[in-house]
This record gives C-alpha cells, sequence and structure tokens, in this order.
C-alpha cells in the first residue's frame, strides 16, 4: 500500500518549512535512512531520512515550495512490488505546482484529500532508534499533534502500534496516566499565554509602515525582505520584551590572571591531533557561568505558570552571530567538561551554526546564554532574554583601566560583565548571588579545575 512522507517536525516549535531540494528523483529505490529531501527551516537546512523502504512513486510538493506546512504530504512512497499504476488508484494528493520558479504554499495536512493507511502510517513503522546519542521517535502524525498540544514527552510514551510505534490511543493513555510534560512544552505553553500582551501585529514598529514608506523618498533605500530567520527573531524577542520583566545587574571583573592561565594551559596543547585546543576567554566565561549556577541552583531557572523548573545541569547557550541573524547553540553539562571540551565544542558548534547545519537538539532549550561582543570592542550593554531561560550575560572587551586597590592606584586588565534576570524567576539578591559566584570563578580561574 503506498506510504506517504510526511512533511517533518524539526523541532517542537515547527510549523512550517521550505522544501529546499530533493535528493532522490521519481522512481528511485529508497532504503531506510537514505536522506531524500533537505528542508530549511528559520534556523537550519537539515535533511530528512527516511524511514521505510521503497519505492518513491511520486514527488507531491516541489523543491523551492515555501511554507509547507509540518504533516503535509510531501511524497508517496510505494512498498516492494508496487508500480505507479497504483497511484491512479484511490484519492493520493496531486503534485503542488511551483509557477515562476519559487514554488508555493502546500496544501495543510487537515485540507489535504484522504491518504491510504489512516492514523497508523506516516513517518515511520520502528521503535525508537539512536541518532548522536539522541533518541528518534517514531509516532503517528495524529500522535505527535496530539502529543504537541497536550505537551507530552513522547520519549516517556511507551507504543502499541505496529512494531512498538506511537499512536493516538498511546498518548490519551499517557495523558491519563499523567506522563510527565516536556520543560519546552511548559515554556511554549507560559509564552502562548503571555502572547495577549504582545501587540496583535507580530512585529510592531515605533511608525507604521505607510508612514514610514511616505517619509522616504522611493529610491533612496532599499527593501530587503524578512527572511524566516529574522522573522523568528523579531517575534522571540518583541515577546521578551513585552513579556519579561527585566532587570540588570552589573559587575567588574579582573582578568589578569585569567589571561595568565590561558596563555600557560595553551602552551601545553598539543600542536595537532585530536587533543590539540586554544582556549579562548570566552570558554574560560562559559565554564565560570556554569560552575556559578551550580553554586547557586535557584538561578539556575525556566519560569512556567505551573512553576519554577529548577534545572540539575548547567546547559548554556553560546551567542553565535551568523549571515543575517543569530544562533545560540547550548553547551550542555558544562560543570562535567574541561576547558578544552568546552573549547573545541563551542568551535564546532560555531562553525556548523554559520553554515546553518545545527540540529535542532544543538540550538534548543539550556538553561541561561552568554552574548559576548568584547571582541568587537564593546565595552558595556544590556542583551535581551531569550526564553525560556530566567538569565543572560553580557560580556563586554577586557582593557587596561586605573584601578584602586589597598589604597592604591594601579592597572588592571578589567571586563564588564552585565546579567540580564527575569524577575519572576530571579529576584535581585539571587542574581547577585549569581553575579558575585561568576565573578569569583574568573578573578580565581584555578578554582574551575577543583
Amino acid at each position: 500500500m503506498p506510504t506517504p512522507i510526511l512533511m517533518p517536525a524539526l523541532s517542537p516549535t515547527m510549523e512550517q518549512g521550505k522544501l529546499a531540494k530533493w535528493l532522490k528523483k521519481e522512481g528511485d529505490k529508497v532504503s531506510s535512512g537514505d536522506a531524500i529531501a533537505e528542508i530549511e527551516t528559520d534556523k537550519a537546512t537539515m535533511e530528512v531520512e527516511a524511514v521505510d523502504e521503497g519505492t518513491l512513486g511520486r514527488i507531491v510538493v516541489p523543491e523551492g515550495t515555501e511554507g509547507v506546512a509540518v504533516n503535509t504530504p510531501i511524497a508517496i512512497l510505494l512498498e516492494e512490488g508496487e508500480d505507479a499504476s497504483v497511484l491512479m488508484q484511490g484519492n493520493l494528493p496531486s503534485p503542488q505546482p511551483s509557477p515562476h520558479g519559487r514554488g508555493s504554499p502546500a496544501v495543510p495536512v487537515e485540507k489535504a484529500s484522504p491518504l491510504p493507511g489512516g492514523e497508523g502510517q506516516g513517518e515511520g513503522r520502528f521503535p525508537q532508534s539512536k541518532i548522536d546519542g539522541h533518541a528518534r521517535i517514531f509516532a503517528s502524525p495524529l500522535a505527535r499533534r496530539l502529543a504537541a498540544q497536550a505537551g507530552i514527552d513522547l520519549s516517556l510514551v511507551k507504543g502499541s502500534g505496529p512494531n512498538g510505534r506511537i499512536v493516538k490511543h498511546d498518548v490519551g493513555e499517557a495523558q491519563r496516566a499523567g506522563v510527565p510534560k516536556r520543560p519546552e512544552a511548559a515554556a511554549a505553553a507560559q509564552q502562548n499565554g503571555a502572547q495577549a500582551l504582545v501587540p496583535s501585529r507580530a512585529f510592531p514598529a515605533a511608525i507604521p509602515d505607510d508612514q514610514i514608506f511616505a517619509i522616504y523618498e522611493k529610491g533612496s533605500y532599499e527593501l530587503r525582505p524578512l527572511d524566516n530567520m529574522r522573522k523568528t527573531i523579531a517575534l522571540r524577542l518583541t515577546q521578551a520584551a513585552a513579556t519579561i520583566p527585566h532587570f540588570r545587574l552589573n559587575v567588574d571583573c579582573e582578568i589578569d590572571a585569567l589571561l595568565d592561565a590561558r596563555e600557560r594551559l595553551n602552551a601545553r596543547s598539543p600542536k595537532e591531533g585530536p587533543g590539540a585546543y586554544k582556549l579562548s576567554v570566552n570558554d574560560f566565561i562559559v565554564k565560570a557561568m556554569g560552575l556559578a549556577l551550580q553554586r547557586v541552583p535557584d538561578a539556575n531557572a525556566t519560569f512556567t505558570e505551573r512553576g519554577i523548573l529548577i534545572h540539575k545541569c548547567s546547559d548554556v547557550g553560546v551567542a553565535v552571530a551568523v549571515d543575517g541573524g543569530l544562533f545560540t547553540p547550548v553547551i550542555r553539562g558544562v560543570e562535567h567538561k574541561t576547558l578544552a571540551q568546552i573549547s573545541c565544542e563551542v568551535k564546532d558548534l560555531a562553525g556548523r551554526a554559520r553554515r546553518r547545519r545545527l540540529a535542532p537538539h544543538e540550538y534548543l532549550g539550556g538553561t541561561t546564554a552568554i552574548s559576548n561582543l568584547g571582541m568587537l570592542g564593546i565595552d558595556s550593554f544590556d542583551a535581551v532574554i531569550n526564553p525560556p531561560h530566567a538569565t543572560i550575560l553580557a560580556v563586554g572587551r577586557g582593557a587596561q583601566r586605573a584601578i584602586v586597590k589597598d589604597g592604591k592606584i594601579g592597572v588592571a586588565t578589567m571586563m564588564s560583565c552585565t546579567l540580564s534576570c527575569d524577575h519572576r524567576a530571579v529576584d535581585g539578591a539571587l542574581g547577585a548571588h549569581l553575579l558575585a559566584a561568576f565573578k569569583g570563578f574568573i578573578e580565581e580561574p584555578i578554582t574551575m579545575l577543583l
């Protein structure tokens, strides 16, 4: 029986994406695990893998099509022994036209024609497997949609469908049994509940668009359309500024001892090979923030309407500037990693972020973030919190300044740091304790090695 291949949800918040490229053509044999297409989201370009074997019988959504809704049929897979004639039977979706080579939005799944196989068919029929250490969960599209609406973590649900596949009944049973919700879902629910506080226009300007265009003479500017990444940044930061009560704390850290430790540690690194590393000041900052969150665990938090999540691990996001926007890949379990491990991981994630090749689990979540503009000559600045985090640390450059120490004027290399806090989860005193712990690790870097 023909099986629809559906537009996958590459992250918990993804609603639609662009089908950038087909890697297989109609009539090609497909094996489980084969990359069949490339999907562009607001954050990355990712390959879609087949979870069934067969022949690619029909491409429903042509490459270049934008605005393809999650769970929309994008192709039809034929099972072994079937040929294209079976596609003429029944009511299968037709290929979407692609006028002017740009592609047109695909029909959402709710409006698509019925597909053979019903609720138990779709993305795959295999139990969970591991990909790069992360669970790959196979569930029917309806089960995924219901779980997303209820905020249920599918990794905790046992499937009763063919070969352990999760179906609608399993989600209902999990909901009745009180399966814990995903932290991301709880945060999303809080964010959705707060959307009423955001102006009805997604990206409100101080002056309406029509008035702005009337002010400037035609031909005096270039209109650069918003891409998906810029739209997402605009929406999330508008929501953050409108719904999160920010307050800021500032501290100056003396980093001469850190610079000396960095130089000595780098001198001990092998010149090349798997053990080679080159530590940056930012690597020390990431480590210090991770340890500070362990020392002040109540600040390692996420605010939700159901309560405050106190996280056990220090998962630190690192802001990375990319063409047209920003990524915040997350370094997981910072408190357990060496400086060399952090350095190598940051370089790898930052490099792939600039190529937009990060997987969702590499930039979603986290418990805090660091935005470092010191390398661009900025002395100090305030950063906007990236929900669901409750804090973000803005780091300025290290520069020599005149200071007073023991009643005498001297010179030291100082670095200004500003901690933005979500006052719903982190009060002033708690934020101050966190920043003091961070300052202690930065000024005595040897304590990071204990």
